[in-house]
């Protein structure tokens, strides 16, 4: 059987540019978003990170597959990404405890992918192009046929993504006898967040997207997340108006990335789509409260706007990125919520951030003070 990295594959833009490779993953074509990841470390867990659904991922690292795979390095049920682009792949691996080469896991998962690309030309041409739509494709390999093909992928603005990717029945994790009860809404929730919270004695029910206030309140939890997950916020109407009844329940609310957005919308702030997002983990972050910086793990496309934060007399800048000034981090004045635009879970690191679950826990706990 010819192996597919014998296969040559096309990678064409959205603006009509176009890049030449090897195919890797399984044969075939795949669209989405396209966008960069720089970190070095980690490719498994970002490969399964649902927050990167709908998206063809670009690994600016120049090598992949280098180190296999492992059972226990992932985010979810399998690959969320919609298709990858790579400089050097390997399918040759070499690491104690891995569970199989990258290949074979890319075709597992029935992912479409591309190698021997010159991705550092590629990430300077989105940086100062912006994010834009592309398609992948080994199988089809005229370029007009492509570009045409490219024109009628939707936008990521205004698009509803979470609901692909959320759990479609409810259960619970952890201590069954804990204190502190965490009902979490899966609007795409990687497992580090559920462990980071089971990690610290916690019972944590994770709730599917759809799920009623009456579903989430009658569980009497002592707390409640709002996860990260992939799309536009503002797409997302209902889940804001949910958050907005669950936030006026009184009970303490953490929200990550996506979570972090609708929260802030809810609240009456407005997001928008940035030039080309914030996906890696070097990220620098200043938390406004304590005067610490952090190196954050990142991953989004959108974020929320510093002059409808500034408008708002309720809601407290808490984080700002170090390298662009937009907001990382809010709370309620006069509530006990607060949210974050990174990834404190951060896996595969760094683990600067993951004080913030330990500041929930604290918080539900002066919660129930108050309430006794």
């Amino acid at each position: 059987m010819k192996n597919i990295q014998d296969l040559p594959a096309l990678l064409v833009l959205e603006d009509g540019t176009v890049f030449n490779g090897k195919a890797i993953g399984n044969k075939g074509t795949t669209s989405g978003e396209i966008a960069f990841n720089t970190g070095m470390t980690g490719y498994q867990e970002i490969f399964t990170d649902p927050s990167y659904f709908g998206q063809i991922l670009i690994m600016a690292t120049s090598h992949i597959g280098n180190y296999g795979v492992h059972e226990s390095e992932v985010e979810s049920d399998g690959i969320k990404l919609a298709g990858l682009v790579v400089k050097k792949f390997s399918d040759v691996h070499s690491r104690i405890g891995s569970s199989g080469n990258t290949q074979d896991y890319l075709e597992k998962n029935n992912l479409v992918g591309i190698c021997d690309v010159d991705t550092r030309s590629l990430v300077r041409h989105i940086r100062s192009c912006g994010a834009m739509n592309a398609i992948i494709s080994s199988e089809i390999l005229e370029e007009d046929k492509l570009k045409e093909l490219v024109k009628s992928i939707p936008s990521m603005q205004g698009l509803e993504l979470s609901s692909k990717v959320s759990t479609t029945d409810a259960y619970v994790v952890g201590n069954e006898s804990s204190d502190n009860r965490i009902a979490l809404l899966d609007l795409g929730v990687k497992k580090s967040i559920v462990s980071c919270l089971t990690e610290r004695g916690c019972l944590v029910k994770v709730f599917p997207l759809e799920s009623s206030i009456e579903e989430v309140l009658g569980w009497n939890p002592d707390g409640i997340m709002f996860s990260n997950g992939p799309g536009d916020p503002s797409a997302m109407v209902k889940t804001i108006a949910k958050t907005y009844d669950l936030i006026n329940s009184g009970i303490p609310c953490f929200g990550i990335c996506l979570g972090h957005q609708i929260i802030a919308l809810s609240q009456g702030l407005k997001t928008n789509k940035m030039f080309n997002g914030h996906r890696g983990i070097n990220h620098p972050v200043k938390n406004l409260i304590s005067g610490k910086s952090e190196i954050t793990s990142q991953n989004h496309g959108f974020v929320v706007t510093r002059d409808s934060l500034d408008s708002n007399i309720d809601v407290e800048l808490t984080h700002i990125h170090l390298n662009d000034e937009t907001v990382a981090g809010i709370r309620l004045k006069g509530k006990p919520v607060f949210s974050v635009q990174y990834h404190p879970e951060a896996s595969a690191g760094p683990h600067d951030s993951r004080y913030l679950f330990d500041d929930f826990i604290q918080l539900i706990e002066q919660y129930k003070t108050v309430e006794a």
